[in-house]
């Protein structure tokens, strides 16, 4: 525990870092001690990870099976994450924030389906301080009544709006649901009228907490932090959380389904057709051939004044107004390979029906070209979302929790690499002769049915 004079002299510290660098520091240009590769181990029963990069800061985070995935009762995962560090027995939720302020950060949270994710970023030479804390929130976090009424029904009820008045989030919450059912199908942000108050309160969080921050539940990654010394710290402030969670959070492995949904709305249009895809690089159905297929589909161009060269992006341009994203949605044992439309319903009806024509074209064959600059652009992506901090983090750290190993940029890229033209033919193929997922948002009357379009639901 840090006292009032301590925290003053870590203020005053920071301060002064800011207006000048040690000199033996490491600048911003100097080699890190490895590459974009994750170092592993465990320490006090915690799982973790870092990669030493260069500069001057360090993000930290504690990634945890706690997304809406794994939530037993509606609405608890924005629930916990609106009470990820909002006090401890020790601190107050204003200590806490005070205190990350006066070390020039923000303690932050989110999630996503399958995690729960707090850290900060902030200058390397705290890492003590900020183990130490989200060690102390996981062991001892707890929550207000008062608080929760006032802070998490208001949270959630501004969600609900936002969702409803949103027909591409809610098209592509709708797709999960038909996808996966529920675990992976629940959606995102609690996205109806439900009455949560029924499921949630300062208890049920309490005891989502009680296994969310258990050992076997999370893990901690850092980058910009040496190993060892993430090590020493981890062992020595977590020793005192839960071995075992209070209940399992595991879940069953995920099924797709498939299927039908059509919902009347008046604020616009969103098709979106879904399709089995894969797992993430960690995860036990890993299909880099999907990344290709949906580089290779692709949608708006990233050219300005310029059609782009993927397949849809060319064919989307006979349709003016549609707007056309495809993304593989990786999780830990499943994925779902998306083409989400937008715009007038005319034009969306007109772009679905060329999707489904695109992928009858790659299942038949393409070009050389046009593979090998989808092949490109796909391991760009890989590269780029691998070095990008945040999801890099999570990936990793979901990971360790999910099936203990690292998301490694490099052995991704290899993947990439091997993949042939053959392997993306057969994945198009593949998708055509199994159930799509389709939800249609938007001008029903105007909207096309997915068997109008030649796809199985």
């Amino acid at each position: 525990m840090l006292s009032r004079s301590a925290i003053g002299r870590q203020a005053q510290r920071a301060l002064r870092k800011q207006c000048q660098q040690p000199a033996n520091r490491r600048g911003l240009a100097a080699p890190a001690s490895g590459s974009f590769q994750y170092e592993t181990g465990t320490a006090a029963g915690v799982k973790f990870a870092s990669r030493d990069m260069p500069g001057p800061t360090t993000t930290l985070a504690l990634v945890s099976r706690a997304g809406t995935r794994y939530e037993p009762l509606p609405g608890l995962t924005v629930g916990l994450k609106g009470f990820a560090f909002k006090g401890t027995e020790r601190r107050s939720a204003l200590r806490i924030q005070r205190e990350s302020e006066l070390l020039g950060s923000e303690l932050t949270s989110s999630h996503s389906r399958e995690n729960l994710m707090i850290g900060a970023k902030f200058l390397r030479d705290d890492l003590p301080y900020f183990v130490e804390l989200l060690a102390e929130v996981a062991s001892q976090t707890r929550y207000a009544p008062h608080v929760y009424h006032e802070e998490v029904d208001a949270i959630i009820k501004m969600q609900q709006k936002k969702f409803l008045a949103n027909v591409k989030e809610m098209a592509f919450n709708s797709a999960h649901g038909l996808a996966f059912h529920r675990g992976l199908g629940v959606p995102l942000n609690p996205s109806s009228s439900l009455p949560l108050s029924k499921y949630l309160d300062a208890d049920t969080i309490a005891e989502f907490a009680a296994s969310a921050y258990a050992k076997p539940s999370f893990a901690v990654v850092a980058n910009g932090a040496e190993h060892a010394e993430l090590s020493k710290w981890v062992n020595e402030f977590f020793g005192d959380v839960r071995s075992q969670p209070a209940s399992d959070l595991k879940g069953e492995q995920s099924k797709y389904f498939g299927g039908e949904e059509r919902i009347a709305h008046g604020s616009g249009n969103a098709m979106v057709l879904a399709f089995p895809g894969s797992s993430s690089f960690t995860g036990g159905f890993y299909k880099p051939e999907i990344s290709v297929l949906a580089a290779l589909l692709g949608g708006e161009s990233t050219i300005k004044w310029s059609p782009g060269f993927s397949l849809l992006s060319q064919a989307g341009a006979k349709h003016p107004g549609a707007k056309i994203e495809t993304k593989s949605n990786i999780y830990s044992d499943a994925g779902l390979l998306t083409v989400t439309i937008t715009g007038p319903a005319k034009a969306v009806g007109g772009a679905a029906a060329t999707v489904v024509e695109t992928l009858q074209k790659i299942a038949s064959g393409v070009s050389t070209e046009e593979f090998q600059k989808a092949k490109a652009l796909a391991k760009f992506k890989e590269l780029e979302n691998g070095q990008n901090t945040s999801a890099a983090i999570e990936l990793t750290g979901a990971g360790l929790v999910h099936g203990d190993k690292a998301y490694q940029i490099d052995e991704v890229a290899k993947a990439v690499d091997g993949v042939n033209e053959d392997a993306v033919k057969q994945a198009a193929k593949t998708i055509l002769e199994h159930k799509a997922s389709v939800s249609t948002v938007g001008d029903l009357f105007m909207l096309p049915y997915a068997q109008d379009l030649g796809l199985k639901v």
